[in-house]
């Protein structure tokens, strides 16, 4: 049963069934991390992202509170943002839709922005503020951005001339959507849960689900199953459908423009014998259809298969960096050259398993100098993780991956503020292909690298950091041990015992101005950013990246 005292915590942006599925799984530690980056407002970057996209996923209820999903499309800027708690869409549902009439003034809605040629995606949630013929106002209530995995990638193209067919109506999947399901590598959930009183975290949600061709799994034509893997720990779908089962499912035809809708409730299979059917799931989840709407050619977007920006990779080196954490250097294949990366970008990869197994997906941050022609990620071996280990026992010189192209938005921005490297474990690697970038800038400006280890066996890239520092006298080192062994030399291997925090970091930095940028586990991070903005640090001035469970995979 809810618990929705909880629901009334000013601080929390989840929900009672939010927080009942972290607290099952045992991740209710996330609290602290999405404290810090579930904002009230969309940050710039995401203004500017949402205001570029083609198209919008948009999640609402129909005359029947019944959850649904569509798409929004429009000519170019069709969305803009009038200021940080705002977004303008000039654009409604088409004929026929099944959202065609639902937006209206104080309608909740969820809007997901996702680009599919580089993977980014940014929810945020709100009120229709204002709807007329054109389209709508939205009013933020909640936004958060969202790890690039599972994400298919896809280039998109506007067609001139769009003629939409006759919408379709039913209650049972014909045997033609079937095959629309069962061959879908991509679709989208609407789910919703309004409690009692005014909470940001209520509301209706749009997200994404992506996998092999395949893992939508139709049971009969009354009822479709899916994997959930495993994701950033908010399980806001998830919590959504704890707390009120209507959910409402989205499937494009990327190449003709058509839609394929659907509205039902669902389940969630936490245990069960079957789970074991599909690699890498941690539950399964069904939806019993109670209505589906066929939208055929609705919209004027196509979109396709960004093969031609898989990579086949050769590992030429491998390095142990510390303990637990190895270093894989890759050139391609072919011999040609590597599309250049941003310091902070991250690299996705496909790692071929056995026959009969899945292939794993991971993203590993770059760990290499922009301007080194090779391709270097750096993996810590997780107990339990299956990617790690594969790589860190199977994969060796010779070998061969597939990769895709370097993305992410964690990169430096163009400042000429101080800047100030913060990363504890293998979240060193972003900042330290930061660092490469910094000193090979030579522009002089103040870069204070700060990094957090277990003791001198867990802490990797000791000497290449300091090799940094020592030929760029603008660049500072600290270094604070948790657990220092008796033989790691303090003022040498590091220069404190304890955590890097905020009070450590206000010793070491006197400049609020400068940027600050922050990369490891979770609860690190909410830490460290709750003491900068205590410190009088704008929130603007800290940007962040996760290892572990919310942003970055590092299994």
């Amino acid at each position: 049963m809810l618990d929705k005292t909880k629901e009334h915590d000013g601080q929390s942006p989840f929900h009672a069934g939010e927080q009942m599925v972290q607290e099952r799984l045992g991740v209710r530690d996330i609290e602290y991390w999405a404290r810090q980056v579930v904002r009230d407002h969309l940050p710039e970057q995401h203004r500017a992202f949402h205001t570029a996209l083609p198209f919008l996923v948009v999640a609402a209820r129909d005359d029947r509170n019944r959850p649904w999903a569509t798409i929004l499309t429009g000519p170019q800027r069709f969305v803009h943002s009038p200021d940080p708690r705002h977004l303008v869409i000039n654009a409604r549902p088409v004929k026929g839709d099944a959202l065609e009439g639902a937006f209206k003034n104080g309608s909740e809605i969820g809007v997901l922005g996702i680009e599919l040629a580089t993977r980014r995606r940014n929810r945020v949630n709100g009120k229709v503020e204002n709807a007329d013929a054109d389209g709508l106002t939205f009013a933020v209530d909640q936004s958060f951005g969202n790890c690039p995995q599972y994400i298919r990638e896809r280039a998109w193209h506007r067609i001139d001339s769009n003629s939409a067919g006759n919408p379709w109506r039913g209650r049972e999947l014909t045997d033609h959507q079937q095959a629309v399901v069962s061959s879908a590598d991509t679709f989208f959930i609407a789910s919703g849960y309004r409690g009692e009183g005014e909470n940001p975290a209520f509301g209706m949600d749009a997200s994404h689900r992506g996998g092999d061709p395949g893992f939508v799994e139709v049971l009969d034509a009354r009822r479709i199953r899916f994997p959930d893997y495993a994701g950033n720990n908010h399980f806001n779908t998830i919590g959504n459908i704890i707390a009120d089962p209507r959910a409402g499912f989205l499937f494009i035809d990327f190449t003709t423009g058509s839609l394929l809708q659907m509205t039902g409730s669902a389940t969630v299979d936490w245990d069960s014998d079957d789970i074991s059917r599909f690699p890498g799931a941690r539950r399964l989840l069904t939806l019993e259809i109670e209505e589906i709407v066929e939208l055929p050619s609705a919209i004027a977007l196509r979109w396709e298969a960004e093969a031609e920006s898989v990579r086949s990779l050769r590992l030429v080196e491998k390095i142990r960096e510390s303990a637990d954490v190895t270093s894989f250097v890759f050139e391609a294949r072919d011999g040609g050259d590597l599309p250049p990366f941003t310091a902070g970008q991250h690299l996705p990869v496909e790692l071929s398993q056995p026959p009969g197994k899945e292939n794993l997906r991971r993203t590993y941050s770059l760990s290499g100098a922009p301007a080194d022609p090779r391709y270097r990620i750096s993996v810590k071996r997780e107990p339990h993780g299956k990617a790690s280990t594969y790589l860190h026992d199977c994969l060796e010189p010779g070998a061969i991956i597939d990769a895709r192209n370097p993305a992410g938005e964690f990169v430096l921005h163009e400042t000429d503020a101080p800047v100030v490297l913060v990363s504890a474990g293998v979240g060193v690697t972003p900042v330290l292909s930061m660092l490469h970038d910094l000193a090979a800038r030579g522009d002089g400006r103040p870069v204070l690298f700060v990094h957090g280890a277990r003791d001198r066996r867990h802490h990797a890239f000791a000497g290449e950091v300091r090799d940094l520092a020592d030929n760029h006298p603008n660049i500072g080192i600290h270094v604070a041990y948790s657990r220092p062994d008796a033989g790691d030399r303090p003022g040498h291997d590091y220069h404190s015992k304890g955590r890097v925090t905020g009070k450590l970091l206000a010793e070491l930095v006197p400049a609020e101005e400068a940027a600050y940028y922050v990369c490891g586990p979770a609860r690190f991070m909410a830490d460290v950013i709750e003491d900068l903005l205590q410190m009088g640090v704008v929130a603007e001035n800290i940007r962040t990246e996760t290892f572990g469970p919310v942003l970055t995979t590092s299994q």
